[in-house]
């Protein structure tokens, strides 16, 4: 039995690499500076100019447009966030760089000008795209390849999450409420700044992962993304499938918009090349293994966008639905609107170590635990959620106000469903990502994420006219629909992704525990 010290980056604690913990906390604060503003930020477009608490004076249509377009941005600037990781700058330097980007976001927002609150959003959308698909890699790279704990370890860093967003949510709420919104916009870049501080002082413990790509490694097992996208517009196939969608992108929107016309056009343009830089980067994989597994995630990815497109009711339409719509007096206290945005983190860190653990459990039993199986399920349980939203709407048509109960266990059941989708659909793309694109495909999945989100602004904006009670119904039918047919089609996913989830098995740290950097001893 060796006797040698452990360096820092090689110690454990409470089972985790401490590194766990470094990167939990500075999570936590960066999450509570987004949610914290997030809480806030459609409510404050559509407060009244002539409020004592004066916001925008928007109608709820363009704000939850806005907020749709800002935060789908937010995650899809994680794509090029996750490329310059891969193959410039290495994971920690990113995520070092968009936490300074966030300060300087924030900041900007508490400033009571129009050209502040844009130029604040632009930052924060930078800044998240550096720092959110690279601290995610890092969590990823600090386990073994086939270590149980992985799972385990990404279900303890979404708790981080959730206590910045939790606390957030009051904090901020509060603070927006009682002493205007601009004021709750700079307590969010407080607590980014906390987390930078936390992330400077916790390096030692990270020093194995993350770390920018030698050339050495780059030029042996890489391919640079100039390469790529050279061989994207000089092979035949990806060249007209991109022109194609360039055409299909341009006249769609002339033909069905109203507005927006151009930002729409800019958009599916984009997706367009993101699509044909996926295929560019499968035809790029030489073994039917890995292109196996680059199509599962890619099919993940539709789960990922079904289920976000409808979460993501929550900072929008339920929201607004929150301020507008439900009876939010208690003992004589107007509860501000924003502090219902608390109760979905806050029943994360009450359940997200038990779900972890019945799901550990269940795969013990030989019970099917696949990480598709489990994003199916969280989708299903979601959807039901919705049923309550239902019952509001219903309950407001009836009596004119809807009781906070609703929402309560609308979002335990969306709590649930994102315990068992989210946190495994992050660890699932460290298993399957080929090596030399993990930060990418994790920005991908972000990306995913953000085009969910742009689902959900559209699905608010359609309250409107369509009404909340016709709204909240087809999200219920459409998601448990949708989840049971992905279940369906387990056996066939399962097989493409060779076995990448057999034989998991706790793996304990070992004074040779190197992951990313070879000379880190050196």
């Amino acid at each position: 039995m060796s006797t040698a010290i452990k360096q820092p980056h090689q110690k454990e604690l409470f089972g985790h690499p401490v590194g766990l913990y470094v990167l939990f906390f500075t999570e936590m604060w960066e999450r509570f500076s987004y949610y914290g503003m997030r809480a806030i930020l459609t409510l404050y477009m559509v407060a009244k100019t002539t409020d004592s608490n004066a916001g925008l004076g928007w109608d709820n249509g363009r704000a939850l447009a806005l907020y749709g377009w800002y935060t789908m941005l937010v995650y899809v600037a994680s794509i090029p966030g996750g490329i310059i990781a891969d193959k410039i700058l290495g994971q920690k330097k990113s995520v070092m760089i968009g936490g300074w980007l966030l300060v300087a976001g924030h900041g900007i927002l508490s400033i009571e000008q129009e050209w502040a609150f844009y130029t604040g959003l632009l930052l924060i959308v930078l800044g998240v795209g550096m720092l959110k698909p690279n601290i995610s890699t890092m969590v990823g790279g600090l386990y073994k390849q086939g270590d149980i704990r992985r799972d385990k370890g990404f279900s303890i860093f979404y708790i981080g999450i959730n206590i910045g967003a939790a606390a957030a949510s009051l904090i901020v709420g509060i603070v927006a409420a009682e002493y205007g919104w601009h004021t709750g916009f700079g307590l969010a870049a407080i607590g980014m700044v906390l987390g930078q501080l936390v992330y400077l002082a916790g390096q030692k413990y990270v020093k194995h992962v993350g770390n920018a790509p030698s050339k050495e490694i780059d030029q042996k097992d890489s391919v640079s993304i100039g390469v790529i996208f050279q061989r994207m517009f000089s092979t035949t196939k990806t060249l007209v499938v991109f022109s194609l969608l360039v055409i299909i992108s341009v006249v769609i929107p002339q033909l069905f918009m109203d507005n927006e016309i151009l930002n729409y056009t800019i958009f599916f343009v984009f997706l367009s090349l993101v699509v044909g830089f996926m295929i560019t980067v499968f035809d790029d994989l030489d073994n039917r293994i890995d292109k196996d597994r680059f199509v599962v995630l890619l099919l993940s990815f539709l789960i990922v966008i079904v289920f976000w497109g409808a979460f993501e009711q929550a900072g929008g339409l339920m929201n607004i639905y929150t301020e507008q719509k439900t009876d939010r007096i208690i003992a004589g206290w107007v509860v501000p609107a924003a502090i219902m945005q608390s109760f979905n983190p806050i029943y994360i860190i009450i359940f997200g170590i038990p779900v972890a653990s019945f799901w550990a459990w269940w795969k013990n039993r030989k019970k099917e635990s696949s990480s598709i199986f489990k994003m199916a399920t969280g989708v299903i349980i979601m959807g039901l959620g919705f049923i309550f939203m239902v019952g509001a709407s219903l309950q407001y048509e009836e009596l004119g106000k809807s009781a906070l109960y609703w929402l309560a266990l609308a979002y335990l059941f969306h709590t649930l469903g994102e315990l068992c989708a989210s946190p495994v659909a992050l660890s699932f793309i460290t298993k399957l990502a080929p090596v030399r694109y993990g930060a990418l495909m994790m920005g991908v999945y972000f990306a995913a994420t953000g085009l969910g989100n742009k689902v959900a602004g559209i699905i608010g904006e359609g309250a409107s006219e369509a009404g909340e009670l016709t709204i909240f119904t087809g999200i219920t039918i459409f998601c448990v629909v949708f989840g049971i047919l992905v279940i369906l089609m387990l056996k066939p996913l399962k097989r493409l992704t060779h076995g990448a989830e057999d034989n998991e098995h706790e793996m304990l740290e070992t004074e040779k525990y190197e992951l990313a950097d070879p000379d880190i001893n050196n």
